[in-house]
């Protein structure tokens, strides 16, 4: 399946399992990302999307977002949706 790059990891919440994304594109409920980096490799679809403490349906480029993540991820992982 084509991965295209939407974004990367900013920040980490290890408490919450969050992952701070800076994002380079769209990004919507539902869809199936995938975050790798030099010792991250995770996929999973995207339950939750938050902009400010506000839950939205969908971020865009430039937006900073925090999603709900199923493992630990790193500063500087990428991040790409399945297209």
């Amino acid at each position: 399946m084509p991965e295209e790059e939407i974004g990367k990891v900013s920040d980490f919440y290890s408490h919450l399992l969050v992952a701070g994304i800076k994002l380079d594109g769209l990004l919507k409920i539902g869809d199936h990302i995938h975050i790798k980096g030099h010792t991250t490799d995770l996929s999973f679809d995207v339950k939750s999307i938050q902009i400010d403490n506000q839950v939205v349906t969908e971020a865009h480029k430039g937006d900073a977002v925090g999603i709900k993540i199923p493992d630990r991820v790193r500063h500087g992982d990428t991040v790409y949706k399945a297209t």
